[in-house]
Parts: structure tokens; sequence; C-alpha cells
């Protein structure tokens, strides 16, 4: 049973391919009879304009005559329905078609047996099916809405072409529509047709090499089961993607925002396939403007086609050339909701309930998307496929003998035409139309890529309006952006101004670095503050960059400076406290200094060899003030001088002390009858065992400032905040003979000061000098591990501590029990009674 067509002769004849409407009916079979026509239901205005256009176009050509010449064209046209057998079925009409023996002209046969070329069909899944069986044939088919990526393949589909730009241009500008906005958590849905996942899987793929993560990837099926539709959104709630593609057609979209509707999803930034992008069915509903509301898509260049309106609306059942065609009832009873009485075969019509038509119903009194030409694009694509064939005809008809494009260089015979030879044609057409813009096809069969991004606006007045906000320009050259958007211009979901965040994760602000949370896409990751000694300074940093070693982060970790200085400092607590316990030290000294001088006549400072007693205090005050040279920032002069002065100052302490153990030792040695021991260790010996212990230790430091001296120096660890100033030894093993020659003497000092220990109490400071000793080892002895293990400014402290509480020893363990007889016990500090002690002590 043939197929419902609108046909109109002509010398050459065009096929046509529309889904006029929207799905078919399935008849159920009894297969005990013939089944019942194919009933299309779904009438679609927008695509009947297109299918009207074609017609325009047509007419134009013949009216003009310039194009061509003597020849007309005619039409055949036929509804698939939007399905893919009803294409078929329709494609297979229009190869079965015969004119007889042909078609006479005013002089010759033009065109023999099937249709030269075929424009349509709309769907990627119709032309899909289409083009693999005219491909069979060599006819070429000139698509004006099929947009699947997969049609390029020549391969599979030589005789395709199409006035539509392949969805890998159109992924290529949604891609870089997400990559300008910074999106990196969006969703896709598709159709449940090969152009929606042909499309979805080209965006989803080139969104990850982006960097970019596909929050979610869902198919709408077409049976429209709720529940199946229902999970899509559930499923769009939980992921938290404020940003989704939907690349379907607009049925399919339609149905994905009823059940959105019907669930309250709201708060969701849309962007559209151009499958949908300018959709009529979408934005004239009021229902549908709370949610599509802001939503962003690109859409082919649009044009203004003159005379085109005035053709629409001239269209009237009751006219001479209305009186054929097939798809005028359903469309006419559909627009004015009336019946003609007539129902055409395999069509729906007469609508049982609807009133008679008057006859006197104008298209120019409703407003409706048949007759809405402002936002003409597939219309114009349909008009541009039309003008391509047409130009393909002349260029055949202008072929020179012996200048042919064909083997012997021949031209096609014209009287005979070959659809192959008419497809080669196409192939080369290049000419610009009446509005400027250039129509060629490249190798794979499609046009230039050029969009238009436009953005859903509601106008004051309730109507939603198509704005374009940028372009899109895949003829741009290489280093420039194709891209280009007038951000002022566009208005989000919600009707804000602000772009969307999208994102599976915060932004990770400067002092923080990402970092991937395990089992999710890479999107997905959390913010990990910088670890001490490192910074991030941008948003989002992969990783945090460790600071040079002079330098440590800030709190916030954005920024490296300087680090802190550590020294022993004259302001730091630990240095006041240290420099008053030094000048206290001092100042007591100084004090017993002031009591021996008032009372140098009395017998306890007359019996304790009083040149010896000043000469030590002086050399305590002397250790006690060396103490400030370790305190304050370490320098050449301050290094040199804080460890030669320490090592001479107590090595003439100790020397001091030895003199006067051994004074005391042979003291008791000389009472003895004809001992003349005293005689060797006069006062001018002592001054010479003094003189030649403390010139020794001036050697030694002389030949460690000349060969090896101290210096300052930076002790910067990695992983610290602070660069430690301290004065380096130079030569450890000169710092090591200036601690081993003190600690020699005072070992000397201690065993002499041991063996007079039970000398008579009045003539016994060795007893004192024993105690002294014993505190002077035990702090340096405690000194050499502390000093090692102690970080820092801590050492230097260490050596302070130690200086000082050795020189405490000293001075409290040997001054300390003279000032007490001296001020508080002064009937002690008589010659009677340390003679009268002294003797009974002897017997």
């Amino acid at each position: 049973m043939s197929l419902p067509v609108l046909e109109k002769k002509g010398d050459i004849t065009l096929g046509g391919l529309f889904s006029l409407h929207d799905m078919v009916v399935e008849p159920s079979l009894s297969f005990t009879s013939r089944p019942p026509p194919t009933q299309c239901t779904r009438f679609n205005f927008r695509t009947f304009r297109w299918m009207r256009t074609m017609i325009f176009a047509i007419e134009e050509i013949n009216r003009d005559g310039k194009l061509l010449p003597n020849i007309t064209l005619g039409y055949k046209i036929y509804d698939s329905c939007s399905t893919p057998h009803q294409a078929l079925k329709a494609a297979m009409e229009l190869m079965g078609s015969k004119n007889g023996s042909g078609v006479e002209t005013q002089s010759k046969v033009i065109c023999h047996g099937t249709v030269p070329a075929v424009i349509g069909d709309g769907g990627s899944t119709q032309s899909l099916v289409v083009a693999r069986f005219l491909g069979v044939f060599q006819v070429p088919q000139v698509s004006y809405f099929s947009s699947c990526a997969c049609l390029s393949d020549k391969k599979e589909f030589p005789a395709f072409l199409r006035t539509m730009p392949s969805d890998f241009f159109q992924v290529d500008a949604l891609v870089q529509l997400v990559k300008d906005f910074g999106w990196t958590w969006v969703g896709v849905i598709a159709g449940d047709d090969d152009y929606g996942r042909g499309g979805a899987n080209i965006f989803a793929n080139e969104v990850r090499k982006l960097g970019a993560c596909v929050a979610l990837h869902e198919i709408i099926p077409k049976n429209r089961a709720q529940t199946s539709i229902s999970s899509i959104i559930s499923k769009i709630r939980s992921s938290g993607t404020r940003v989704i593609l939907v690349f379907a057609v607009e049925q399919d979209a339609a149905a994905l925002f009823d059940e959105a509707l019907r669930e309250g999803l709201t708060g969701i930034q849309w962007l559209a396939s151009e499958a949908w992008s300018t959709a009529s069915v979408l934005s004239t509903p009021k229902k549908y403007h709370h949610i599509l509301q802001g939503s962003m898509g690109f859409a082919i260049r649009r044009a203004h086609i003159p005379g085109l309106e005035e053709f629409l609306l001239r269209l009237h059942p009751m006219s001479p050339d209305a009186l054929d065609d097939p798809f005028l009832i359903p469309f006419w009873e559909e627009v004015f909701q009336c019946s003609l009485g007539v129902k055409p075969e395999g069509q729906e019509g007469n609508v049982k309930g609807k009133p008679p038509c008057s006859g006197a119903e104008e298209l120019g009194s409703v407003t409706n998307i048949y007759s809405d030409v402002s936002q003409l694009r597939i219309s114009y694509n349909v008009y541009k496929a039309v003008y391509a064939i047409a130009h393909a005809l002349k260029a055949m008809r202008s072929c020179v003998k012996g200048k042919g494009q064909f083997p012997r260089q021949e031209c096609p015979d014209v009287d005979n035409l070959q659809p192959w030879q008419l497809l080669h044609y196409i192939k080369q057409v290049e000419y610009l139309n009446l509005f400027g813009d250039e129509t060629k096809f490249d190798g794979n069969g499609d046009p230039v890529a050029m969009y238009d991004l436009v953005n859903w606006q509601l106008r004051p007045n309730g109507e939603m309006e198509f704005v374009t906000i940028g372009k899109f320009d895949g003829t741009t050259s290489a280093g420039k952006q194709k891209l280009q958007i007038q951000e002022q211009k566009i208005v989000w979901n919600g009707n804000k101004t602000e772009v969307p965040l999208s994102v599976c994760s915060s932004i990770c602000p400067p002092g923080t670095r990402k970092a991937i949370r395990p089992n999710f896409p890479i999107c997905c990751h959390d913010c990990v503050v910088c670890t001490a000694g490192e910074i991030s300074n941008q948003t989002d940093a992969i990783e945090c960059v460790r600071c040079l070693p002079e330098f440590w982060s800030n709190a916030e970790r954005t920024v490296c400076i300087p680090k802190q200085v550590e020294f022993l400092s004259f302001s730091d607590t630990m240095g006041i406290t240290l420099m008053a316990i030094s000048l206290i030290g001092s100042f007591c000294t100084c004090i017993v200094v002031f009591i021996f001088s008032c009372h140098r006549t009395t017998p306890i400072v007359r019996a304790n060899n009083s040149e010896l007693s000043f000469l030590l205090l002086f050399s305590l005050t002397l250790c006690f003030l060396c103490s400030l040279t370790f305190i304050g920032r370490p320098s050449e002069w301050s290094c040199m001088l804080r460890h030669t002065a320490f090592g001479i100052t107590f090595v003439l302490c100790i020397s001091c002390i030895l003199g006067k153990t051994i004074v005391v030792l042979m003291a008791f040695k000389a009472t003895l009858p004809s001992s003349n021991v005293m005689k060797w260790f006069g006062p001018a010996q002592q001054k010479a065992i003094i003189t030649f212990c403390t010139l020794f230790q001036v050697i030694i430091c002389t030949v460690w400032l000349v060969v090896a001296p101290p210096t300052p120096r930076q002790l910067i660890p990695r992983e610290s905040a602070i660069v430690i100033l301290l004065c380096d030894e130079g030569s450890r093993i000169a710092f090591a003979l200036v601690l081993g020659y003190i600690g020699l003497l005072a070992c000397l000092c201690l065993f002499l000061a041991f063996l007079a220990r039970k000398l008579p109490d009045n003539f016994n400071e060795a007893r004192l000098i024993t105690f002294s000793m014993l505190i002077f080892c035990a702090v340096w002895v405690a000194f050499i591990p502390a000093y090692i293990s102690s970080p820092g400014k801590y050492a230097t402290v260490t050596e302070v501590f130690a200086i000082l509480a050795s020189s405490y020893g000293l001075l409290g363990c040997i001054f300390a029990p003279k000032c007490y007889i001296i001020l508080l016990k002064p009937e002690k500090n008589t010659r009677k009674h340390l003679m009268s002690k002294a003797a009974t002590d002897k017997f």
C-alpha cells in the first residue's frame, strides 16, 4: 500500500523526507488479516514549516529561471513519522517511483527512473537507515537536520551530505563552553537514539580529556515509562551537579522536563543540544518557563528568508494547489481544532468531537510555530539544501565537452541523468547565497560549522526569547578563540547573573592542595592544608611547593617568608635571666673583694694567702662577665672572644685555686721538724705556677685563632621555621684541648685538695676547695652530653649555665664561709683562736 505523498511534476523531481508526525501508533496484529495502514500521530508544525520551505525554495528557483533555465524542478515528499522503518518505507517508494519513459521537455528527456537526489531526513536515526539504503544506489542524500557524527563515515555512507554541522563540531563548542565557565562536574542525559547516544558519548569523552568529570550519564527511554525517567531525576539530585547537558531531540527532552516539573526539580543549569535549543514546543508552553529559564545551547545560524512568511500564510485547504496535499488536512484541523470532514489514508484527522471547519479560517489570524519565522534555522538548512542541489545541476549542465570531470574528460549526459554523477557535482558545490553565506561540503560531506550561542530569557510579557549571547566559528584558524561569549548578556537559571558553580568538591583555596578521594572520580577531592614549610598560592593547586631553605611558610601557607633568626638574645627571657645572673655573680664577687679589702689585715684573710685570694676573686669576676659574650647576635669577634675568654679566665681561676691548694698543703708539711719545703713555694713560685698554667692556655687559644678560629654560622634545618645563628668552633680539636686542659687542672686541684682534707680546721682551706672542685667537675661533666644534645640556642644556654654554675660554686664554697666569719663571727677571726685551735688539733 502506497504511503501518502505530496507530489508536483517537474523536469527533475527531488525527493523529500520530513517527520511531519512525532510518532506512529503501532497496530495490534491479529495475523489473520492484512495489517491496517500505519497511523501517524502528533502533528509537528515546526517540521511542516520545513517541508513548506523546501517547496518555497523549489518554486523560487523555477520562478526565477536564472539558476536552471528551461528546467523546472518537481518534488515528491513523504512523511517519515519520526521512525526509522517509516523513513525506510518512504525511501523505498522514492526509489521505486517511475515517470514512464521519462519526462519530456521542449527538446529532450531529462530524467528516467528514480529521483536523482533526496532532501532529508531530519532525525539522525532515520537518516542512518535511509543513507544505508540510498548509498547502495549512489543516490545523493542531503540532510538538513541530521547531526550524528557517525554519518561522516564515507565508507558506510558514501552518498550522504548535509547542511547541518556534525556533532563533532557541536561537541567541540559545548566542551569549550564547559571549559570557559569552569564547570568540572557536569551531567549528560541522552535520547535513546543514534543522535543522542552518539553525541553524548563524544561529549563525555571530550570532557574527560579536558580534566572535568561526568557526574551522571543517563538515557531517556523511548517507552516513556515514568519510573525510568523518575530514576533519572533522582540520580540528578543525588549527583550534586548543577549543570546538565541534554543531548536529545525535542520530544525526548520534553518527556524529561515533564518529569522534572512533576518532581519539582529546580536549580539546574540546562545545556541544550541544537535539536531543542530553539524548539518552540519547549519554549512556548509556560509550564516549562520555571525550570528552563536561563537554559543555554548552540543553534545553527539563522537567516531571514524574504517572501517565506507570505508563502506560508498563503496556504489554505480550499486553494487549487492544496487539493492533492495529504498533509494539509491534519495540519489545518490541528491548527484550528476543527474538522474538514476528510480523513486521508494513513493519517489522523476528523477527530471525534471537533466542530466542522467554516472555510473562513486564515493562518494569519493565529500565532503558532508554523508561522513563526523569527528563528529560521532548520528551515534555512532546508533552503540551502535545495539550492545546493540546484547549483550541482547547473554545474552539470555547464560542463564543456573535453573539460569534464569524469574519465576521458567526458560530461554527464543530461538527457539520462545518473544519481552518482549528480553526487559528484554536489560534493564540489561551493557558492555564496543571497545572504552572503558560503555553502560547501568537506570531504565528509559536512558543511562549515557555525553556531549561535542562545540563552533562554523571559520577556516582561511572559514569553520566552532566544537571545544570542555568542557564536562559535569552526573555521577560525588555529591559535584563535573559536568561541566568543558576551557574558554580560547572560541570564542564568533562576534569573541570576552569576555563573553557577558545578563542581564535585569545593575549590581548594590558596594554602591547600587537592587530595584525590579513593574510588571517586578525579574531580572529587579533599582540600588538604599544606604542611609547614610548603605553600600554594593558587586555587585548586595539585601540589604544594616547598620553600627555599632560608624561607618558611606563613600561617596561611600562601607565601614563603624569611625564617625567624634564633640566637641567645639580650631581649628574650632566657638571655635577660642569664645576663642578670651573670651580673649578680660579678657583683657578689666585687662585694667579697670589698670585704676582703676592708679586713685584709685580719688573721683569716692573711692566713689564706690574701694575694691569691684577690687574684682568684678577679678571675671569678672575669668568669662571670665572660658569660655575657655568649649572649647577643654572633659575630666574628664575639665568637672568637667568647671561647678564648672563657678558656683563659677559667684556667686563671683554676690556677689560683691550684696555687692556694699547694700552699695550704705545703704549709702543713712545713710545720714538721727540719722541713724546708716552703722555700720552694713562696709567693714568686706561686705566681710562676699561675703564670705558666695560664700561659699554656693562652698558647692553645692563640694557635686556635690562627689556624681555625670560631666563626658565626647559620644552621638551617629543613623542617624548622627558624634559622639558628651560632658560633662554629672552627677546630673541634682546639675546642677539646681548651676544655680538656681546664678539666686536667680541675682534676689535679681536686686531687691535691682531697689529700689536704684532714688538715686542722683553721688552716684547712683545702676542704672548701674540695667541695668547690667537686661542684666544678660535676657541672662540666654534666655539661658535655647536655651541650651535644641541646638544639639551637639552647646549646649556648647550656654552656652559659655551666660557666655560671661553676663560678657560683667556686665563689660560694671558697669565700662564703670566710665572709661569714669576718662579718658574723669576728671573735673567731683572731690569731689566738686560730693558734689555739691549731695547737689543740696538733696534739
